[in-house]
Formats: structure tokens, C-alpha cells, sequence
């Protein structure tokens, strides 16, 4: 009678043990799973923003009615996009460039001082480089990684369609 309780408990204790293994190989499986898709949600949402940035620029280059509206200049600690609208007689300025880590846009009249904390956050960002050759703007953004994306457009505002 008592080997037949001695085996019992060890038959159970054998159970008892086999499930907590079994237990803690789950455990691991979910944490390193969790740890998996928080880095590639991390990952997507950097590579997200880099390409809403560059999407974004273009955007605005693309609304330019003529090439001369368009212009890099100094604002700030760094290079501005600047693109010169009329309306009426009036002139505004929109003014976008990066400004401690985030992507900023500022619309203004003309004249006036303003300072690049003045305006609106658009997207996290790292860094902006602005370079303009003739007609063609090159702009590189710089994720929070590190990691560079250029986009080089032709401004063609105010031209007629092809035939």
C-alpha cells in the first residue's frame, strides 16, 4: 500500500514537473515573440514617418504654380523649403524645414519675423538637407535611425499639358 502512494506521488510530481516545463517553453515563445513584433512595429513606424516626410515635401512642391516660387533658404539653424503664394495682392510664404527633431511648417505673410519655433509639427525627423540646381530640388530627410531617403523633383508649375 504505501509503494502504491509513493509511485503515485512520483508519477504526479513527474506530471507537475513536465507541465512547468511545458509552461515556461511557452512563456519564452511568447516573450520572444512579443520582443519580435515590438521591434518590427518600431521599424515600420520609422520607415512610416521617413516616407510620409519625403511624400509630404513633394506634396508641397508639387502645389508650387511656378518654379520661381519655390526656394531654399536659410531659417533657423538649418535650410528651409520656401514656397511663395499670391493671393490677391497679398504674399505668403510657407516655410518647411526641420526644427529639433520634427519636421515643421510655418505659413506667413511676406513680410514680418518669424522664428522657426513659431511653427507646426508635422512628423519626427531627424534631419533635413535642401539643395536646389536650376529647376530641380533634391531633398534628403533623415530618420531617426540614422538612415537617409532623397527625393529629387523637377518643378514644372505652370506649364501647359503635352498635347
Amino acid at each position: 500500500m504505501k509503494t502504491d502512494k509513493k509511485e503515485r506521488s512520483v508519477s504526479g510530481l513527474a506530471a507537475l514537473l513536465v507541465f512547468a516545463v511545458f509552461a515556461i517553453g511557452i512563456l519564452f515563445v511568447l516573450l520572444s515573440g512579443a520582443q519580435a513584433y515590438q521591434r518590427i512595429t518600431e521599424r515600420d513606424r520609422v520607415s512610416y514617418d521617413s516616407r510620409t516626410c519625403i511624400q509630404y515635401l513633394a506634396t508641397k512642391l508639387r502645389q508650387a504654380h511656378r518654379p520661381e516660387a519655390v526656394s531654399i533658404v536659410p531659417f533657423g539653424s538649418g535650410d528651409a523649403l520656401l514656397i511663395a503664394q499670391q493671393y490677391g495682392e497679398d504674399v505668403y510664404l510657407t516655410r518647411v524645414y526641420c526644427h529639433n527633431g520634427w519636421m515643421m511648417e510655418l505659413f506667413t505673410a511676406a513680410e514680418g519675423g518669424f522664428a522657426p519655433e513659431d511653427g507646426e509639427k508635422v512628423l519626427p525627423l531627424a534631419g533635413l538637407s535642401l539643395q536646389q540646381n536650376g529647376n530641380l530640388i533634391t531633398a534628403t530627410v533623415t530618420d531617426e535611425t540614422g538612415a537617409p531617403l532623397q527625393l529629387k523633383l523637377l518643378i514644372r508649375g505652370g506649364e501647359e499639358g503635352l498635347p
